[in-house]
């Protein structure tokens, strides 16, 4: 993992901390900003995201699609969580835990857009950290790009339903102009200029290819750090009145990574895949293309929502849960194999 990558959570309670003084410090230059929109999409925002989102992208190789049938259980069992039971399970704990257990401790005009947000994080597979825990993990690197290509493809054309399904649901309003709109602009327009710029950098070789991945990351990590500076000098009024919400927030987010991860890592061992698929399977239904969540969350609900805090806090825990879940699953790999296909009747 990169400098970034491995203290990404210390990024981000950084830029808590600087955001939060620059909005009580400075707080009409970001109002001027929160202003600087069109058919309800930021623009400086809407170019920090494409900035974050693109060379991520560039990661993705869609040709590796032709690969999805070598191990067609273990993208089966993918499938299945990512898109048939983690937005649901996430929309369940956001309505167990936001609307009734936490629900006297936070604000009763930001429940809804809290659950919305939640939504929104569960419904973003993974994109290009998954690529980091499958290395941690010994994984498959031709089954994970196969899958990440798999899941992107399927995001552009299930992405707005299952949301506005899930919101709708919570009797939360859905501009569906707005939704449709976001998923163009932070998902089908970045991935095809991502791949045209993939093939692109790809004729000069694929030693020029990674060299100029690693300058174009670093803009990505400037973009989305300043991000974050921007959400949170929104949010400090709110965080400053009650400081216990990012740790209320965490609370479903911790409770779906580990009920998603643990439900893909046993099926694909039930399944008989081998443990180098088991693994980036698992992780990918546990992390969170958070980018886009938080690009949706802005455009949906503006930058002093609930959801957009929600999607920012699933960014601030990632890195330390992601590690706990890949150290867990490196562990118990004899466990894993001993019991593989329901081969040992004594697994444990």
């Amino acid at each position: 993992m990169s400098v970034f990558e491995r203290y990404l959570t210390v990024w981000v309670l950084l830029c808590i901390v600087a955001g939060i003084a620059l909005g009580q410090f400075a707080p009409e230059v970001f109002q001027a900003v929160g202003r600087m929109e069109v058919a309800r999409v930021n623009l400086p925002v809407g170019l920090l995201i494409w900035v974050m989102i693109i060379p991520m992208l560039l990661k993705v190789d869609f040709g590796a699609l032709g690969q999805v049938r070598r191990h067609w259980k273990g993208i089966a069992v993918t499938l299945f969580v990512n898109w048939a039971v983690k937005p649901f399970s996430m929309a369940l704990l956001a309505w167990l835990f936001i609307r009734h257990v936490f629900a006297p401790w936070l604000p009763a005009g930001q429940l809804d857009s809290y659950v919305a947000g939640l939504i929104l994080l569960a419904a973003a597979p993974c994109t290009a950290m998954v690529f980091v825990w499958s290395r941690l993990t010994g994984g498959d690197p031709v089954f994970t790009l196969s899958q990440v290509a798999l899941n992107d493809t399927i995001m552009v054309f299930a992405f707005a339903p299952i949301v506005g399904l899930l919101l709708g649901l919570s009797a939360i309003t859905v501009p569906w102009d707005t939704l449709l709109t976001s998923v163009a602009l932070y998902i089908v327009i970045p991935v095809v200029i991502a791949q045209g710029w993939r093939r692109s950098l790809l004729r000069r070789g694929q030693a020029a290819f990674d060299r100029a991945l690693a300058r174009i990351g670093l803009l990505s990590i400037a973009a989305l750090l300043l991000t974050l500076v921007l959400l949170f000098a929104f949010q400090g009024q709110a965080i400053l009145r009650q400081p216990l919400v990012i740790a209320v927030l965490a609370v479903p987010i911790l409770v779906q990574v580990f009920f998603n991860s643990g439900l893909a890592y046993w099926l694909n061992r039930r399944v008989g895949e081998r443990h180098d698929i088991a693994c980036p399977s698992a992780l990918i239904g546990a992390s969170n293309f958070f980018e886009l969540a938080v690009a949706a969350a802005i455009s949906l609900f503006g930058f002093e929502s609930g959801a957009a805090l929600a999607t920012v806090v699933g960014v601030l825990i990632e890195v330390p849960v992601m590690l706990l879940v890949v150290r867990v699953v490196n562990r118990s790999r004899t466990w894993y194999e001993l019991g593989r296909g329901g081969a040992c009747r004594n697994p444990a």
